[in-house]
């Protein structure tokens, strides 16, 4: 088992800049689909997941453009929603955890939104029933198609808030219902929210975006939708 050996006692002098984190990314990047108008992102890490979810949106319509060293220019205004039920954004969503969270801002913005059974990393247990039972909460159906491996979720009268409790505090959950609530019909209580920074920092991002969402870093936000 390999080791590091730290030598203390000495000064430590300089500076860096730490890269973005990826979850926060992977969130804050979806969030561009909920506008028409473009959304400038800093600090975004140059790592595979980041860089696929990009390229993801970017099959699904949206303007992307790189400016500078971890900056990217998004414009989602052209966005092709049935693009997601193709066998090309079947395989490079499968391949991505992340892109479960394309889903609630599409149905916030367009009453539906497709997605294939999500892949990523094995690392412990990541359930999705938080994400499926949160976008029901606010008055979607969501169905799996076994034989085409995707699931669908549509809301053709628009999502209406409404009070939840979370069964698990899910991050991700808490970020898609999150930005699903953002433009539904009337406020949104969420218990057992997820506080973690990447949660902060995605609601910070949407309200300067035009959000309302107040409690953030707590257990319990709220949201007035549109």
């Amino acid at each position: 088992m390999g080791a590091f050996e730290i030598i203390g006692g000495k000064k430590l002098k300089g500076e860096i800049t730490p890269q973005g984190a990826k979850n926060e990314a992977l969130q804050v990047i979806n969030a561009v689909l909920l506008t028409s108008e473009k959304v400038i992102i800093n600090n975004i890490p140059d790592i595979v997941d980041v860089n696929k979810l990009i390229d993801l949106l970017s099959t699904l319509g949206v303007k992307t453009e790189k400016i500078g060293q971890g900056s990217y220019s998004f414009q989602a205004d052209e966005i092709d929603v049935d693009f997601m039920t193709s066998d090309e954004y079947k395989i490079k969503g499968s391949s991505l955890r992340g892109s479960i969270m394309v889903v609630g801002p599409l149905l916030a913005r367009f009453g539906k939104g497709y997605i294939p059974k999500p892949g990523g990393d094995k690392i412990g247990r990541r359930r999705l029933d938080t994400h499926f039972i949160g976008f029901q909460n606010l008055g979607a159906k969501f169905e799996y198609d076994s034989e085409t491996n995707f699931y669908k979720a549509h809301a053709p009268n628009g999502l209406k808030g409404t009070y939840m409790l979370l069964d698990e505090a899910s991050v991700t959950g808490t970020a898609n219902i999150i930005m699903a609530a953002v433009l539904a019909e009337g406020e949104t209580t969420i218990y057992n929210a997820a506080c973690e920074p990447y949660i902060q920092q995605l609601s910070e991002m949407l309200n300067k975006m035009g959000a309302n969402i107040s409690g953030i870093g707590s257990n319990k936000l709220t949201i007035k939708g549109k």
